[in-house]
Formats: structure tokens, sequence, C-alpha cells
């Protein structure tokens, strides 16, 4: 809590404790005349005493809180320099009021309080209080975009530029609503990058046409490696039930839409014996790119290559793609021959490209392997089980 200022405060200055603001509301007094006689005297009615208002001017991350005694609470209304409300309730017996939302860091609060006295007299007092300049800023990054289609594996995922240490109070913040009631959970994970991700999965794959909605109202929360200033919102909607099938022992792609096969095509995965082999379990196709350079020294395996692929689709952050790969012509069908990735005709790559689409889960099987995706190289998630999942969750 801080005391009230007239300046906004450096931003170096520590956090202080907060003070209690205390404004004495003044009630009138009547005098009574007797119309002439040269007598005077005072009524008989003795006015109630002022009641007594405290504002606690709190820390940032915390919300502000009114008392009165000698009366009760008619009204408050906490303003910032923006004009943005800090909304709240009267609690039992009319004699405290909490807001709602926390303070936010580096912001200038101005507290308008009415209150009533024990004989319905009203007064009104105001007072101010900023609180300090936050040392750091937390921001982050959702995904999917705002208002866009996506396949049924995809994740509700936040990727946060500061580290989370104080993941519960972060996700206590984090509200996901669905058209149907979803059940799902959040978990936390380490992203590729490095940086703290918190993604929300359903139990199982979405079902076609959920929409999804995240309210994040993380503005005046401490993540613990620095504050958030602002909310965040997002929504998408969840397109058709396709799922690709990749069989590295078969040497085959299979797509299936609504549970039923619409098409297999002959692919090339990762070489045998080595780095080169590809990943297995669920990936998600996490965009599609394009025309890339691809470059092998960039994913650790020297100057095996260094050109331009077409209709590549991400599936890993570590360099997993499906796409194009006419230089493999001998191998589709056959046997796995390439960097890591699954390859396959020019032709196929055209038609599975302008058909699949970003949140597509990629199950893929094979012996000769190189493990299990991770759920933060992409989107892995689908490789834990349910309970494994929720388990990741920092309110569980």
């Amino acid at each position: 809590m801080l005391p009230i200022r007239t300046r906004r405060p450096l931003p170096s200055r520590p956090v202080l404790a907060a003070v209690a603001l205390v404004a004495s509301l003044t009630a009138c007094t009547a005098q009574a005349a007797d119309g002439g006689g040269g007598r005077s005297g005072t009524g008989d009615a003795k006015p109630a005493a002022p009641a007594k208002v405290t504002v606690v001017a709190p820390a940032a991350g915390s919300p502000v809180k009114v008392t009165a005694a000698g009366g009760t609470i008619a009204a408050v209304k906490v303003v910032d320099a923006d004009g943005g409300t800090l909304l709240g309730r009267t609690g039992a017996g009319g004699t405290s009021w909490l807001s709602d939302r926390k303070a936010v860091p580096g912001t200038s609060y101005t507290v308008e309080v009415t209150s009533r006295t024990g004989d319905g007299k009203e007064s009104t007092t105001t007072s101010s209080f900023t609180t300090p300049e936050p040392e750091k800023v937390n921001k982050l990054t959702l995904a999917p975009g705002k208002n866009t289609t996506v396949g049924i594996g995809h994740p509700l995922s936040i990727v946060f530029d500061l580290p989370v240490t104080r993941k519960a109070d972060v996700e206590r913040q984090l509200k996901v609503t669905t058209s149907n009631a979803t059940e799902g959970s959040w978990g936390w994970v380490t992203d590729y990058s490095g940086r703290d991700r918190a993604d929300w999965r359903p139990k199982e794959y979405w079902k076609p046409g959920t929409k999804v909605t995240l309210e994040a109202d993380l503005n005046g929360t401490d993540s613990g490696g620095g504050w958030f200033v602002r909310d965040y919102r997002t929504g998408f909607t969840v397109g058709a039930a396709q799922v690709v099938k990749v069989d590295l022992d078969r040497h085959r792609l299979t797509v299936v839409r609504d549970g039923r096969t619409v098409r297999t095509i002959p692919v090339s995965g990762g070489t045998p014996g080595g780095d080169k082999r590809s990943w297995r379990g669920t990936a998600v196709l996490m965009a599609k790119e394009g025309t890339i350079n691809m470059n092998s020294e960039t994913v650790g395996l020297g100057d095996a290559y260094n050109k331009d692929v077409d209709y590549s689709m991400r599936l890993t952050w570590s360099g997993m793609y499906a796409h194009a790969a006419p230089w493999n012509a001998a191998y589709f069908g056959k046997a796995n021959h390439s960097s890591g990735c699954i390859g396959m005709s020019d032709e196929n790559a055209a038609s599975f490209y302008a058909s699949v689409n970003v949140g597509d889960p990629f199950e893929i099987t094979g012996r000769e392997t190189k493990g299990t995706v991770a759920e933060g190289n992409g989107y892995g998630a689908w490789n834990l089980g349910w309970e494994q999942w929720k388990a990741k969750s920092a309110l569980r």
C-alpha cells in the first residue's frame, strides 16, 4: 500500500506499504431564531456525527479498499487518468467496499466516495493516489490468431516474454469459454524458445464448429518476472474434423476426414540410424509457410543441404516439416531417406497443402524414429495422457 502522492513517483523507488486516506465528512448544522423577540436558541435535534471515510491506497497488484465508520457507503467511483474505472462491490452492512480488479502499476487513480450518515444525509469526498512504475513489463503472444478457423488439434497457447514464477496467480486470470462446454485444462510447458508457455488443451480433439474465447484479465497482475499492464482477448473457431496419419514403416500418409479415409499419399520420412530420423507421436500443423529456404546447418545437420523448398508445412519448432521433395522421388512409398521431414511429390504436395488446415493433428508412427514430439516443440501436448496433462496446471 502506498502513501498518497501529488506527483508520480520515480520508477526506481521501491513499492511502499499502503496508507489510509481519512476524510471526515462535515455534516450541516442548523440554527433556529425566535423571530424577533431578541431571544435565540438552538433546535432540539442534534446533528448526526459525520461519517469517517478511509480509502486504502494499495500497492500495485492489490484491490482498492474503502471503509466507513459512523455511516455507510452509498457509492464509490475509482477512475484512472485515462478514464478507465475500477468497479467493485459493497460489503455486508454497507461499511466497506472492495474493487473487483487490482490497481495497475504506473497509474494514477481518483477515488470519489459518497457516504450516508445515520440521519440520511449524504456527503462526498475525493482523494487520489499513484502507483509506482513497474520495473519490468511482461507481454505475451497468443495462438491461434484472433477470429481464425483452425483444425481440431490446435491448443490455445500463450508464450510469455518474461519468466512466470507466479504461475498460479497468472492462471487464475485466464478464462476460457467454449460454445459447447468443452472439458479442458491449462498446462505449463517450456516453449522451444526457452520461454514460459501455457496451453489450454481439451481432453480430446475439439469438436468441429466449437467457438473458443479467451479472456486474460492480467492487467495489474505480477508474473514474478514482470507486471502485466493490459488485458488480452482472443477467440477462434474449430473447423473440420481432419486427422493426418503418417506411417513411416509403410511410407505413406493418410488423410482421414470425419472418420473416413479420403486420401493416401506415398512419402519418405527421416533416414534411419542417426540425427536425420523423424519424430513420432502427435504433432500439430503449426503453419503453412509456402516456399522457404531450408538450411541443414540451422538444425545441427552440418552442410547436408541448403535449398528452397515448396509447399512447406511446419510441424515442430525444431524443423520437421511436410513438404515437396522432388529430389527424393525414388524413395516415395519405398524407403525413408530424408533429413527428418516428410517428403512427397510436387503434385501431391500442392494438393495436400491446399486441403490441410493449421491445427490439423499429424499422428506419426514408425520404429526408426528419434523420439516423441515434446510438449513445447510445436504443439506436442497430445502426447501426454489426460491426467498427465492436467497435472501441469498450476492450480491442480
